[in-house]
């Protein structure tokens, strides 16, 4: 690539009282103006075009999401940047100045990470320019199908993205936040593609949009935001401007634009009359009564010994108004009951327990330290709970299990029921990397650093999904960023050998101090509902706690119970602040509400992701081959 900017040109003239013979100047004029035409396509043009357009973009998409929450401008917000796509050479320095637009994005729309600790601010930097990669992967993947294998802009902005977002939710552990569909929300028709194709589907639609707006265009803005190099003509050329210049190196553009429009508004009205007629195909039935405890503990007390017994003493009373209402199923926040649940596999010995007890602990101390696993108390006030409330529970725990060789420690969702106390746990699968556990932390210790566990605490993996079943229903409990991760819920729901009823996800979210962290959180688990077609329930610590139906609709609980409140004057009675629409965050509240089982079912439960897979492998191909395939054009001469 060229490191300036062409300089502007003018045609040779023939030296004063020159008698050497001379071309003709048509012809010498004429092969004068091509020259200046192809180096014109050859030559960069200045950065700030570039700059502009991804910067835009950047900003577009901030506002997009949580906290602005402008979902619509997500139709406009990849526009900018997709003339950069259009153009047929790259501006000076656009892949660098791409790459900073996206970490702009990711860090000011990931900056909620700080909260959680100060080692986390390793965490976002990391992330942050992890996620940033894939926006200059986008331009110049979408580029390379656009002037490489002469792919309509139409077609290839909408796979390219779909197959990136594909990669990043999958990925090292994955990252499914913050899908361009999920802008698209609080608009549940459009969203109800989600059940054929995932989220994806909503994504693809939006990118369509977009890369239809940015078709039309016309070439002469692109030249306005000085995206082509600067030419100037001789007098005599002057009908050769350079918006018509222009037109000869933006190779991306409509030769039918009515038909692009059409195209995209064909493919946007279907899914709306899809959405439309799967909304009314719902027959919402009441199935079980629930009781969501929501406490509001940052985490920083919830690691303070000296704190437990508050911390259970609010959920126990938060528990005491639901209760009035009758529940079937009491539900508690991930973690919040802080004392262990101990577990010893059956063969282990008295002396293999003594073997791992922890190194400062000497003589009487280690036995002391091994009785404990004997201990019933735990299990007696879990059942206990129960039975005063006269419903099954389901309680966020930590669980330590002692095998014959090392303890594991796991974050579960213990069951329990009036009548037989601790009936069964399901323990967390998907980890949050540097979170919940360190990887390569034996051979890369240096690694711990990035972590704000500590170097002897670190979460195992649970083995499967558990079923629970609570009279004639089936309940699926997942935790924390499970909810996030659209292949495990999908996984979850297509190998269950019987209809999940209801996703019962338990939450902490009180490492983020009510940032937009918490309303983002929901708003992804809502997109796992349209996909299964059903109903989950959130009991979140700090909020947002909520009963959510199977078209990905928040639902209003019957009871809003504000346990802040010093009088009733000053109590929030529904989940929304009435001034503001915003969901009430950082509170001690419980909510009751039956929640809507779903009749229908999921394409995407049967199929999986063979939409956002076809369009990864069709990223993946653009990636590898285009390399090695000429431009087209002039770039090929």
């Amino acid at each position: 690539m060229a490191t300036e900017t062409m300089p502007q040109q003018q045609l040779p003239i023939p030296p004063a009282g020159s008698t050497s013979p001379q071309p003709p100047v048509t012809t010498l004029r004429e092969q004068s103006v091509r020259e200046l035409i192809d180096s014109a396509r050859s030559a960069p043009a200045p950065a700030l075009g570039g700059a502009v357009c991804s910067f835009a973009t950047a900003g577009l998409l901030w506002a997009s999401f949580t906290p602005v929450d402008f979902g619509w401008l997500a139709w406009v917000a990849l526009v900018p940047l997709l003339l950069l796509v259009r153009i047929e050479r790259p501006t000076w320095l656009m892949y660098p100045l791409v790459y900073l637009s996206g970490l702009t994005w990711s860090i000011f729309t990931l900056q909620w990470m700080r909260l959680g600790d100060p080692s986390m601010y390793v965490a976002l930097a990391a992330l942050s320019l992890y996620v940033a990669l894939y926006f200059p992967a986008f331009v110049a993947l979408a580029r390379a199908a656009v002037h490489r294998f002469r792919i309509p802009l139409l077609i290839a902005v909408p796979v390219v993205w779909v197959g990136l977002e594909y990669l990043r939710a999958t990925l090292l552990t994955g990252f499914a936040w913050y899908f361009l569909g999920h802008t698209q929300y609080a608009f549940p028709e459009i969203t109800q593609v989600s059940d054929l194709v995932g989220a994806y589907g909503v994504s693809f639609l939006v990118a369509l949009g977009a890369a239809c707006l940015a078709g039309l265009i016309p070439t002469a803005w692109l030249e306005r935001l000085r995206l082509f190099p600067p030419v100037k003509l001789p007098q005599e050329y002057s009908h050769l401007s350079p918006a018509g210049l222009a037109e000869n190196r933006s190779r991306a553009d409509f030769k039918r634009p009515w038909l692009h429009v059409a195209v995209t508004l064909s493919l946007v009205g279907a899914a709306v009359a899809y959405g439309a007629v799967r909304r009314a195909q719902a027959e919402f039935v009441d199935g079980p009564r629930v009781g969501l405890v929501q406490g509001n503990f940052p985490t920083s007390l919830k690691h303070d010994t000296a704190e437990y017994p508050h911390i259970f003493q609010v959920h126990d009373a938060l528990t005491g108004m639901a209760v009035q209402y009758q529940p079937d199923l009491i539900v508690w926040p991930e973690t919040m009951f802080r004392w262990p649940l101990q577990v010893v596999e059956p063969g282990v010995e008295e002396s293999q327990l003594l073997a791992m007890a922890p190194p400062q602990m000497q003589g009487a101390q280690q036995y002391r330290w091994a009785d404990s696993w004997k201990d019933p108390a735990v299990r007696q006030t879990l059942a206990e709970l129960s039975q005063r409330a006269g419903a099954s529970m389901m309680i966020g725990i930590d669980t330590w299990v002692a095998g014959k060789d090392r303890i594991r420690a796991y974050n579960s969702a213990a069951f329990v029921t009036p009548q037989n106390g601790v009936v069964n746990r399901y323990d967390k699968m998907h980890r949050v990397i540097f979170g919940e556990y360190v990887p390569l932390r034996d051979e890369l210790p240096w690694l711990q650093a990035f972590s704000p566990i500590p170097a002897e605490y670190g979460l195992a993996k649970g083995e499967s999904a558990k079923l629970l079943k609570h009279h004639d229903w089936t309940l699926s409990p997942i935790i924390c960023f499970e909810d996030t991760v659209p292949q495990l819920v999908r996984g979850i729901a297509a190998g269950a050998d019987q209809k999940v009823d209801v996703f019962v996800n338990l939450t902490n979210d009180g490492w983020f101090a009510g940032s937009s962290e918490l309303d983002q959180h929901l708003i992804t688990a809502s997109f796992r509902c349209i996909e299964t077609r059903t109903p989950m329930v959130r009991a979140v610590n700090t909020g947002c706690s909520a009963i959510i139906d199977g078209d990905g609709v928040v639902r209003e609980p019957e009871v809003f119970f504000d346990g802040d409140a010093e009088t009733p004057d000053e109590a929030h009675t529904s989940m929304r602040d009435p001034k503001t629409g915003r969901w009430n965050k950082s509170l001690n509240a419980a909510l009751v509400g039956n929640v809507p089982l779903d009749n229908r079912t999921s394409v995407y439960v049967r199929t999986g992701d063979w939409f956002a897979q076809g369009c990864c492998l069709a990223t993946v191909f653009c990636c590898v081959a285009g390399p090695f395939r000429r431009r087209r054009g002039v770039e090929s001469k």
